[in-house]
């Protein structure tokens, strides 16, 4: 299983990047990420969405279609992609820490 050195912590990903173990995530594998996505800076928006998708994930064992995610968040798909330039599963739910989305996200 690959793993990934980022501030000194080891986090064990799949072979797309994702983190194996959600439990396992923090604010440094989101820097990680960020950095792979070539994301200047995690704003407020950024986090917003982070933050949605872990409670989502905790609450229900899988990410939250994207529809759900818009209408939570309140912003338009078009601001997910400008936040998350690889979209709503690569982007945003890898930053989050969650498993990879088997489906629509």
């Amino acid at each position: 299983m690959p793993t990934v050195e980022y501030k000194g912590k080891t986090y064990e990903v799949d072979e797309d990047g994702f983190l194996q173990d959600p439990e396992k995530w923090d604010k440094d594998f989101a820097m990680y990420v960020k950095e792979q996505e070539g994301i200047a800076e995690l704003t407020d928006e950024h986090w917003k969405v982070i933050n949605y998708l872990q409670d989502y994930y905790k609450k229900n064992g899988i990410a939250p279609m994207v529809r759900i995610m818009t209408k939570v968040t309140g912003f338009k798909l078009k601001k997910i992609y400008e936040l998350f330039p690889s979209g709503p599963g690569k982007g945003a739910c890898k930053m989050a820490g969650l498993a990879k989305p088997t489906g629509c996200v």
